[in-house]
């Protein structure tokens, strides 16, 4: 069993995440937390001797495709298909003053 929490643990924990609870807030997040607490408390007592660390209960695999370099659109297609080109780049409008 953990030590209780109480409503001034919740308060502080609030205030340094710049939460502002309303009162039966404060009491509904101290009940929760304390049995947050509890439950792991429980799992503190189990035996974990030889057990390998784990960042995951399950093997992981990358879906993903293989990261393959391939040919790319020609430039000169590319800007052919934009509102405005110039200088073998894209023209877009001003939108900083330079004073």
């Amino acid at each position: 069993m953990t030590d209780r929490i109480t409503t001034a643990d919740v308060e502080y924990v609030a205030q340094l995440a710049r939460l502002e609870l309303e009162p039966e807030e404060i009491e509904r997040y101290t009940g929760q937390l304390e049995a947050i607490l509890e439950h792991a408390a429980q799992l503190d007592v189990l035996d974990v001797e030889g057990v390998e660390p784990t960042a995951h209960p399950f093997p992981l695999r990358n879906v993903l495709r293989a990261d393959v370099a391939r040919p790319g659109i020609d430039r000169d297609v590319v800007l052919a298909e934009a509102p405005e080109a110039e200088d073998g780049r894209f023209r877009v409008p001003r939108i900083l003053d330079e004073s």
